[in-house]
C-alpha cells in the first residue's frame, strides 16, 4: 500500500502574502517527495478548533504567522528551547501523538548572518531596534551565540525593560534618545521595526555613527534594500537584507515534516527575489 501524501502548511490572517509555499514547494520538487504545502487563513476566533484538527485532518504540521504565534504557544502540548525563551510558536509537528511547537526565527537570523558576514557574532556590541515579537528572536539568536553586550532600543521604553527583564543578562535597555550613543561602538546593527517597509519607508537609525567593522542587518525583506542598509552601504558598511531570515527559518521545519533536510541554494533566493517584484 502507497505511502500517503505528507501535508504541511502556512496559517495566519490573513496569509494570501506569504511566500512559505513557494519556498516549501520548490525543495519538495527538489526533492522528488510526494507532499504538499498550502497557505490556510484561519481568524483568530478559529485558531483553537484548527489547531485540535491537524491529526484528523493528515496534517504532519505546519507553520504559524501573525496573528497566532502566541496562541501556538498556548495550544501545543510540548514546546522547544527557543520557543520557550521567545514566548511564541511558529512551527508545529507531531512527535508520536503529541503535537509540538517551536520556534525557528532565531535559526533564521543566525543562518543568514553566518551566510552574509561570518563571524559577526564576535564583532562586538549588538544593537537592536524594536521590541517586538521578531526582536525576541534576535535577542535569543544574539545569547545562543554568545554576545555578551545587546542594547535594546524602542521608542516605548517599557517594552524594551520587559525584554531586558525577560532575556536577563548583558541585555539593556534604551529610549531613541540614547541611540547614537550606543552605536559608537557597535558591531552589530539590526532592525526589527516597521521602519523601511514598503510604505514606511523611515530611517530607524543612522548608520554613519557606526565604527567601521560593523554589520548592519534589517529583518525587513520587502523592499530587499531598505533605507537603512542602502545608507549603510554608501558608508562603505557590511549589508545583510532579511530575506536569507525567512528562507532559513523554513529549513527546520521541513526536515520535521518531510524527513529531509533542505539547502537554501542562489537558486531558491532568486525565485522569491522575483516573486518580490510588484507585478504590473
Amino acid at each position: 500500500m502507497a505511502e500517503a501524501t505528507k501535508k504541511a502548511f502556512v496559517t495566519g490572517h490573513p496569509i494570501k502574502h506569504s511566500r512559505s509555499p513557494r519556498i516549501h514547494g520548490h525543495w519538495l520538487a527538489e526533492h522528488g517527495i510526494d507532499g504538499s504545502y498550502e497557505a490556510i487563513d484561519v481568524a483568530p476566533e478559529a485558531f483553537a478548533d484548527f489547531l485540535a484538527g491537524l491529526r484528523a485532518n493528515g496534517y504532519a504540521g505546519g507553520n504559524v504567522t501573525i496573528p497566532h504565534k502566541e496562541a501556538a504557544f498556548a495550544g501545543v502540548a510540548s514546546r522547544d528551547h527557543a520557543a520557550n525563551e521567545i514566548g511564541a510558536v511558529n512551527t508545529l509537528w507531531f512527535e508520536g501523538g503529541t503535537l509540538w511547537g517551536g520556534n525557528t526565527d532565531a535559526h533564521g537570523f543566525a543562518a543568514n548572518l553566518d551566510d552574509y558576514a561570518p563571524g559577526w557574532a564576535g564583532n562586538g556590541p549588538a544593537v537592536v531596534l524594536g521590541a517586538g515579537g521578531a526582536s525576541r528572536a534576535v535577542i535569543h539568536a544574539l545569547k545562543q551565540r554568545g554576545v555578551r553586550d545587546i542594547r535594546i532600543v524602542n521608542r516605548t521604553l517599557a517594552r524594551a525593560v520587559e525584554l531586558r527583564d525577560r532575556f536577563g543578562a548583558g541585555v539593556s535597555a534604551h529610549g531613541p534618545a540614547a541611540t547614537a550613543e550606543l552605536l559608537r561602538d557597535a558591531g552589530l546593527l539590526v532592525n526589527t521595526t516597521a521602519l523601511g517597509m514598503q510604505g514606511n519607508e523611515g530611517l530607524p537609525a543612522d548608520p554613519a555613527l557606526l565604527p567601521g567593522h560593523a554589520v548592519v542587518n534589517d529583518i525587513v525583506y520587502v523592499p530587499l534594500e531598505t533605507p537603512l542598509l542602502a545608507a549603510a552601504r554608501a558608508h562603505g558598511l557590511k549589508t545583510v537584507d532579511g530575506l536569507g531570515m525567512l528562507l532559513n527559518q523554513a529549513v527546520l521545519g521541513f526536515e520535521r515534516w518531510f524527513g529531509v533536510r533542505p539547502k537554501v541554494s542562489a537558486e531558491l533566493r532568486a525565485l522569491i527575489v522575483a516573486d518580490l517584484v510588484p507585478k504590473p
